[in-house]
C-alpha cells in the first residue's frame, strides 16, 4: 500500500512540476513578445561586408 501511495505522490509531483514549468514559460514568452526591440544599428562606414573571423585576418588562406 505504501508503494502505491508513494508512486501516486511522485506522479502527482511530476505533473505539478510540468504545469509550473509550462506556466512560467508562457509568462516569459508573453513578456518577451511584448518587449519591442529597436531597429538594428546601421553598419559603420569602412567595415567590410564579410565580418566573419577570416575577414579580420588578411593572411589566412581561404
Amino acid at each position: 500500500m505504501e508503494t502505491v501511495v508513494l508512486t501516486a505522490v511522485i506522479i502527482l509531483m511530476i505533473g505539478v512540476g510540468m504545469r509550473w514549468i509550462h506556466v512560467l514559460n508562457a509568462r516569459d514568452d508573453a513578456r518577451i513578445e511584448a518587449y519591442r526591440l529597436s531597429d538594428p544599428l546601421p553598419r559603420p562606414p569602412g567595415l567590410p561586408d564579410d565580418t566573419g573571423r577570416r575577414a579580420h585576418h588578411p593572411g589566412v588562406d581561404r
